[in-house]
């Protein structure tokens, strides 16, 4: 366990040798998917796995100031997590590693504000790395930009310069785990970029740090669209987007925009600096009302909601992510996992009566 966090004023002294091997820098201007892009769409459909401190204070969004000690699972029961999605018939999950409140769920060398100094210290991430690679499924991570607990004043530009090296580490360790566990980051799904300008951002440095180590990881920032006159608007909704509309978190490799489906016709090519660039859309919904396990969170979607929405969604070449939230226990809640069986059986029986 760590005795203190590293300062901003330490973090300005790390070299930038962390993101300096030569990588991919950007994605290649072109109309049609590139090949790790036609990968994410052959995965079509995944979970989300929204847990972290919220989970015990029935809360989406908190503002970094909750005791970390707080923060106490009976287990983590990530095989089972794992294991849910393998039989829904998923093909990869996407994880929270840190939400906007910026408490992580690794033992982060750039701050006391994680599991380690919590009331259960099992690493997270290893133990999902390690369940993903148990049963072939795919391992995504969200990451929060926005970070309430290191990084709460986001109109003083004169701290992005450290904050942003925080980050460019953090996403290191992340990937160190990853590999440790001989497991490849299919996906980085980033959020909470609208507090700050799009500018303001070290996007082209996570890219070049993240395709260094991981060339096939798709990369996207929530609410990726701007409009030709405001690439800053937000939010710019999927039934608004059209084909040439600027990229507003460049560079990326798909569009989010949470919790919304595709447009239908769904456009696929949008622009940075005059050049085209292919984008499919992830959705990602809710199975219930919340993101994260909430002792108030009752109502529930039907099978015939889910399906329509799964059909929807992975049409036009798109992709669709279903949250599943687990509960203080550490274990997905058995409604969730009846109703993903359940959709399963629907989709299989659409599928033959096609």
């Amino acid at each position: 366990m760590k005795t203190i966090a590293i300062s901003f004023v330490a973090l300005i002294a790390i070299p930038l040798v962390v993101v300096a091997q030569k990588g991919v820098k950007a994605p290649v201007p072109s109309l049609v998917p590139s090949k790790y892009q036609k990968e994410q769409i052959k995965r079509k459909y995944g979970m989300f796995i929204h847990f972290g401190i919220n989970t015990f204070h029935d809360q989406e969004w908190t503002d970094g100031t909750l005791s970390a000690a707080t923060y106490r699972p009976t287990q983590i029961n990530a095989d089972q997590w794992i294991k849910t999605a393998k039989d829904a018939g998923m093909k990869y999950v996407i994880l929270v590693s840190k939400h906007h409140d910026g408490f992580c769920l690794w033992d982060s060398q750039y701050t006391t504000y994680d599991v380690a100094n919590s009331g259960n210290t099992t690493d997270v991430i290893d133990a999902v790395a390690k369940a993903c690679k148990k049963y072939g499924i795919g391992l995504g991570l969200y990451y929060s930009l926005w970070d309430r607990h290191e990084n709460a004043d986001t109109d003083n530009a004169s701290l992005d310069k450290a904050y942003n090296r925080y980050m460019i580490g953090q996403l290191n360790e992340l990937m160190a785990i990853t590999r440790r566990n001989k497991v490849k980051i299919v996906e980085f799904w980033f959020d909470g970029g609208w507090v700050k300008e799009n500018t303001r951002w070290p996007l082209a440095e996570i890219y070049e740090a993240i395709k260094t180590k991981e060339p096939r990881c798709q990369i996207g920032v929530n609410w990726s669209i701007g409009l030709p006159d405001n690439p800053e608007k937000h939010p710019v909704f999927p039934a608004d987007q059209r084909e040439g509309y600027p990229i507003r978190y460049f560079p990326s490799d798909f569009r989010l925009g949470d919790p919304y489906l595709p447009a239908d016709p769904d456009p696929k090519i949008f622009t940075h600096n005059n050049k085209s660039y292919y984008m499919p859309w992830e959705s990602t919904i809710c199975i219930s009302s919340k993101w994260f396990y909430n002792t108030q969170d009752t109502v529930y979607k039907k099978v015939d909601e889910l399906l329509r929405d799964y059909k929807i969604a992975t049409a036009q070449d798109n992709i669709l992510i279903l949250n599943a939230p687990p509960d203080r226990k550490g274990n997905l809640r058995q409604r969730d996992i009846d109703l993903l069986m359940a959709l399963k059986k629907a989709i299989a029986i659409d599928a033959k009566n096609r």
